[in-house]
């Protein structure tokens, strides 16, 4: 345990300017702001050569020290301390050795509505989008952009700058060449896909492995059948209903257009079919499904979807689906909601270029909003992330909230009848509410 651990404890009350000041000491010294509490025994033991498995930070002890009973003045103190500990590269969401990132150790105190705990979650969206802007940056090859030209009587590398004709080349298919004996034994063996992605085989993380996995429904719920992954559960109905009632208020405003206007709604993944048969229920004038998996597709066409008159299935992933869409240019939507697996976060962005060309100015988008579901923290830095993105496309999304059933913050494969992971490999829900979107365009 080093000074700069003892300081984030507060042993000392009341937490004064003196605490700020040791602090940016500390930082201003070398000391890392990252630097765990596990990291410092071993270093007093002499085991600086291990591995740490847990990440106890700064950032951890303060959240896990920070007094019930702080005046405003104390807790503006240790608003400080997070603000120079995050400008110092402080890990948001690292997790320590009881799997807690920092903003989950104030959840669990019951301290959420300290002005820290929106700094952690602030942290994490300028995270989330520092990341998003590095992954953009196309890296130079040196290998293939330099060459050695001769200045002054030496050789040095110069860029080359790109043609026109070597672009043309790079997007050029290879061509079939005959290949001898003795290139063929030289050939390298090729390296399995999990080797290069362990995630290819995974079908909660892979679309196209999913969409290759075989399906059950069983016991109120959709899973894998054979690695038990929760697809889509009962115990989403209510948040079904509250998607199938956002897509009917995409309505106009004006009596008269609002007789005149068909109401045409969308919904992305059948899944279960439960908010299909709720907006089914309401009699739309036209109900798109588009669905990509085979197993249910299959159950669409057993339980007489295909027959239905106001309903048009469109078989296949949304990406090429919407694309056909968009380019008719016939159709367009009074409520599109979004409920897939396997997608990622990048997949939803990608789809709201199709939501502001598909949707009529007066239409609600929604989705199942399921993203970082899996920790609370996690959970609301998406949710600003998502009304952030929205608002970059001309959308106002406002959420509202709704209290989970209890059943669903059981652990995965608990053993109390209560739980609704039991026999689920991998649950993908644990936070106590839900935070339902709607969102419109904006008006000007």
């Amino acid at each position: 345990m080093t000074d700069l651990h003892d300081l984030c404890k507060f042993t000392k009350r009341p937490l004064t300017e003196e605490y700020v000041d040791n602090l940016k000491y500390y930082l201003k010294n070398g000391i890392p702001s990252t630097y765990t509490v596990e990291e410092a025994y071993n270093f007093e033991n002499g085991k600086e050569d291990e591995e740490t498995t847990s990440n106890t930070t700064p950032l951890h002890l303060i959240c896990r020290h920070i007094p019930e009973d702080c005046t405003e003045e104390e807790i503006a103190i240790a608003s400080k301390m997070v603000e120079i500990l995050l400008e110092y590269g402080a890990g948001w969401c690292l997790v320590d050795s009881d799997e807690n990132t920092p903003g989950c150790i104030l959840i669990k105190r019951n301290l959420k509505k300290l002005p820290i705990y929106t700094q952690i979650v602030q942290a994490g969206v300028r995270a989330e989008l520092l990341l998003r802007k590095v992954e953009e940056i196309e890296f130079v090859d040196e290998e293939d952009y330099l060459h050695d030209v001769e200045v002054n009587g030496e050789e040095v590398p110069e860029l080359v700058e790109e043609s026109s004709e070597v672009v043309e080349k790079s997007v050029e298919e290879p061509q079939p060449v005959e290949e001898s004996v003795e290139e063929s034994v030289e050939k390298p063996v090729e390296q399995p896909v999990e080797a290069i992605d362990p995630y290819a085989n995974d079908p909660a993380t892979n679309q196209e492995t999913y969409l290759k996995t075989k399906l059950e429904y069983k016991d109120g719920a959709l899973v894998t059948k054979e690695n038990k992954d929760g697809v889509m559960m009962e115990w989403e109905s209510e948040l079904m209903r509250m998607g199938s009632d956002s897509l009917f208020k995409g309505v106009p405003e004006d009596a008269e257009e609002k007789k005149e206007d068909d109401m045409v709604v969308l919904n992305i993944g059948f899944g279960m079919g439960i908010i299909d048969t709720m907006i089914q229920n309401k009699k739309p004038t036209k109900h798109y499904i588009c669905e990509a998996h085979p197993d249910v597709l299959a159950k669409l066409k057993r339980d007489g979807w295909y027959e239905k008159p106001n309903v048009v299935i469109l078989e296949g992933r949304w990406q090429e689906q919407l694309t056909k869409l968009l380019s008719d240019g016939n159709v367009f939507f009074n409520g599109i909601y979004y409920d897939t697996y396997s997608e990622h976060y990048s997949d939803m962005l990608d789809l709201f270029d199709f939501v502001v060309g598909l949707l009529k100015p007066h239409g609600v988008f929604s989705f199942f909003n399921g993203l970082g579901a899996d920790r609370q923290v996690v959970y609301e830095v998406y949710k600003e992330l998502v009304e952030m993105d929205l608002n970059n496309y001309g959308l106002d999304c406002k959420f509202t909230e709704y209290e989970v059933p209890k059943e669903t913050m059981q652990a995965p494969n608990n053993p109390q009848p209560e739980s609704v992971w039991d026999d689920i490999k991998r649950s993908y829900w644990s936070c106590p509410v839900y935070y339902h979107p709607e969102a419109r365009f904006m008006e000007y």
